[in-house]
């Protein structure tokens, strides 16, 4: 075994340490052992299995609005599927053109194939008379990594 799962004081799963890492945890008295290896000891503690936070930590991060933007999120959100043409997708392209503003976000990004990037150009989708075939959504964290 060689990573011991640390829990909140609420029992909620944080993550996971090294052993040497959940002993000095122990030894700092922030955790104690919820769990343990029968007949297994380090010194005087026996092997955790799990460790438990002696105080409860705030995870504000699991709540936030979701991942923060990125190209291979954005392939990963549209499934490497081009969203102009079905095609598959190896780029990305902006909806509102950087040049005019446009930002690196989720609902202004869409996976799309090199030449649907290439002829859509620096214009918007109704300029270049490309329409989208799906809505550009903010994804959820579940969502980046289930797929």
């Amino acid at each position: 075994m060689n990573a011991v799962l640390v829990v909140n004081a609420d029992l909620g799963p944080l993550h996971r340490v090294t052993i040497q890492h959940a002993i000095r945890m122990l030894c700092r008295r922030v955790a104690e052992i919820h769990e343990a290896e029968p007949d297994q000891v380090i010194g005087v503690f026996p092997m955790p299995r799990v460790v438990r936070l002696v105080r409860y930590v705030v995870t504000r991060w699991r709540f936030t609005g979701g991942p923060a933007w990125s190209r291979a999120g954005v392939l990963r959100r549209d499934g490497r599927c081009c969203g102009y043409c079905g095609g598959p997708a190896d780029t990305v392209d902006h909806i509102l053109p950087r040049s005019r503003g446009g930002r690196n976000t989720w609902r202004n990004t869409t996976a799309a194939c090199y030449a649907c990037n290439q002829r859509k150009g620096d214009r918007t989708p109704a300029e270049a008379g490309m329409p989208l075939s799906r809505e550009a959504p903010v994804p959820s964290w579940a969502a980046l990594a289930g797929r």
